[in-house]
């Protein structure tokens, strides 16, 4: 079966689709042509550690929307801006335990467990039911990254030493991949929890 990597180009503003009368969000990212039917691949596995210690699998999130980016705590660029837009979407949804935000360090090797609890600390966060800072093996790091629609690479020349998009993407229940934005953008992390408030209304019918 041919496989095929499918990204969307627009904002998130547009991925917004109707059926039946009712919003809904169209499933994005890879996909196979099986009998002209398109499959689409849902988010892999994984097994990490977040700011608790605790070992934190794709099953332990099951029935959660997932709001996912990646970052490292000494980037000197992109990721005060991209956390600051992720304040912003747990205070959107911070009395719904159906969603829960996953920040995912590029930079396992500084970024200890005892490093992201003292980074979720100074942002305020206090506990990780809701906001969790992953960290585990590189490689697999890496490969959720690009599942997630992540550039993440060593990049020695760039400042603090990665490379890496800001990105911001949604996960519904079932691991697949509803939409996304440009989390440096404070309209498309607005589309972003529009959309993700229609994938909500989704759970509830």
């Amino acid at each position: 079966m041919k496989r095929v990597f499918w990204f969307l180009a627009l904002g998130t503003s547009l991925l917004v689709a109707c059926s039946q009368n009712e919003p809904t969000l169209p499933v994005l990212g890879p996909f196979e042509r099986v009998d002209g039917e398109k499959v689409y691949a849902p988010v892999r596995a994984f097994e990490l550690l977040n700011q608790e210690g605790d070992t934190i699998r794709q099953g332990d999130l099951q029935g959660k929307i997932r709001i996912a980016d990646f970052f490292f705590i000494s980037c000197p660029t992109i990721c005060p801006k991209l956390q600051s837009e992720m304040l912003r979407i747990r205070q959107a949804f911070s009395d719904d335990d159906r969603v829960v935000l996953l920040s995912h360090t590029i930079d396992p090797k500084r970024d200890s467990v005892a490093a992201l609890a003292h980074y979720a600390k100074n942002l305020g966060v206090t506990a990780a039911e809701q906001w969790q800072f992953l960290t585990g093996n590189r490689d697999s790091i890496y490969e959720l990254a690009d599942d997630y629609f992540n550039i993440a690479v060593v990049a020695p020349d760039a400042p603090g030493g990665f490379d890496h998009s800001g990105r911001i993407t949604v996960v519904d229940t079932a691991g697949y991949i509803r939409t996304f934005a440009n989390g440096l953008d404070e309209a498309e992390v607005d589309a972003l929890i529009e959309n993700t408030k229609v994938l909500l209304n989704e759970l509830d019918h």
